[in-house]
Parts: structure tokens; sequence; C-alpha cells
């Protein structure tokens, strides 16, 4: 009776110390991840190392305490967040020419450095002389790490390029929290060489903020860097 105990004590001390342990290496890791540099797995499987996109840290620690303390927020989970960004692009010419949809699906690869989806028609329409499960349009869903470099690369080069730039648009929310941003052409991504594509087209880009209101989720895309039009250029479109 006595051994028995005896291994019973050595076996609850063996399980605490291996739980000790593996708290231990789960707070090292942790910390690893917030101080050193993030990994991403390439297609063969290795992870390289790359440092943390400058607006994800700017989130932490600018944007989560300047909400906490405007708004007298306790929890920092209460704070919107990015959740991902959807880049969505119709190719109707795909229906006479399939060439052109893989062509849009390239120069989205390019410009997200993720290969996008197909995506097909849900159903047939004969006056636009559309089949279902006919491929119409590609989509590329940005999450994590390439999101927030996405956004960078957006706010800093791309929206700087677009013609007779006067803002974006703050009437492209949805009443969610989620933010709609419409272009007229793929140029505006130095990544694209004009001279190289077939034709010029547009996109729509979703941003999916978690939080469920409007107001928050404009400041926030604010404080991130987005540029959106004074109340005074919203109210007379045609000033400078």
């Amino acid at each position: 009776m006595a051994e028995k105990t005896q291994q019973d004590e050595k076996a609850k001390a063996t399980a605490h110390k291996a739980a000790q342990a593996a708290k231990k290496a789960g707070l090292e890791k942790q910390a690893a991840s917030k101080a050193g540099p993030a990994f991403e797995l390439n297609q063969d499987g290795r992870e390289t190392a790359h440092p943390t996109p400058r607006l994800k840290t700017h989130y932490r620690e600018n944007v989560i305490p300047a909400f906490m303390g405007k708004h007298g927020m306790t929890n920092p989970h209460e704070v919107p967040i990015l959740r991902k960004i959807v880049l969505n692009i119709g190719v109707s010419e795909a229906r006479d020419n399939v060439q052109m949809l893989d062509s849009a699906r390239e120069e989205l690869a390019l410009i997200t450095g993720q290969w996008p989806q197909v995506r097909k028609a849900t159903k047939s329409i004969s006056n636009f002389k559309l089949r279902q499960g006919m491929p119409i349009g590609v989509r590329v869903t940005l999450r994590g790490d390439r999101m927030w470099e996405f956004l960078d690369r957006l706010i800093a080069v791309s929206i700087p390029r677009i013609r007779d730039f006067r803002g974006l648009e703050p009437r492209g929310f949805d009443g969610s929290g989620n933010f709609n941003l419409g272009l007229k052409e793929q140029l505006i991504f130095p990544e694209i060489k004009a001279e190289r594509v077939p034709a010029q087209r547009g996109m729509n880009i979703s941003f999916v903020i978690g939080g469920g209101k409007d107001d928050l989720s404009l400041e926030l895309l604010k404080e991130l860097g987005m540029p959106f039009k004074t109340p005074d250029q919203a109210a007379n479109p045609g000033r400078n």
C-alpha cells in the first residue's frame, strides 16, 4: 500500500513538472513571437523570417491605447480590429476569351502576393449570356501579416497615384463597420506595368472590421492612415 502511494506521488510530481515546463515553453514562445521576427510558410513548407509589418506594430502600440483612452474602454478587445481584406475583380470578358481571366488572375497575384481564387457564376442569366458555373471573376482574401503589408502599400504608394485624388469617400461603410472601396483601374499599383496590361479593369476592396460600428471603423482607418474626405469636401465635391 505504501509503495503504491509513493508511485502515485511520483506520477503526480512528474505530471506537475511536465505541466510547468509546457507552460514555461509556451510563455517563452509567446514572448519571442512578440519581440522577435514573425514567420511565414513558403510553398515548399519552409519557414521564412520577416519583420513585423509597420502598420501592425503601429496598431498595437499606438492605436489601441489611443482608442482605450478616448472611448473609456477597459479591454483591448473592445477596440475595433481589421480582420481581413478581400479583393474582387469581375472579368465579364472571360465569357468570350478565357485568357482575360488568366491575365486578371496574374495581375491580382502580383498586387497581393497571393494566388487568387476563380469565382464562378452561381446561376444562369440568358440576357447576359451567362451560364451556371462559368468563370466570371477572381478573388483574394488577405489575413495576418500579408493583410497589414498590403494595406501599408495601398496607403503609402497606390492611393496617392490615383488621378485627381481628393480623398476617399466616407460613405463606403455598410452599416456593420465594414468599408468598401472601388478602384477604376489596376494601374495605380506599381507592381502592374502599363505596357503589359491587355485591358484596364477596376476592382472592389472590402475591409472587414470587427466592432460593428461605422464611426469607430472610420476612426480606425483614419488612425491607420487612410486619407478620407473631410466633411467640407464631402459636402462640396467640386472644390479642390
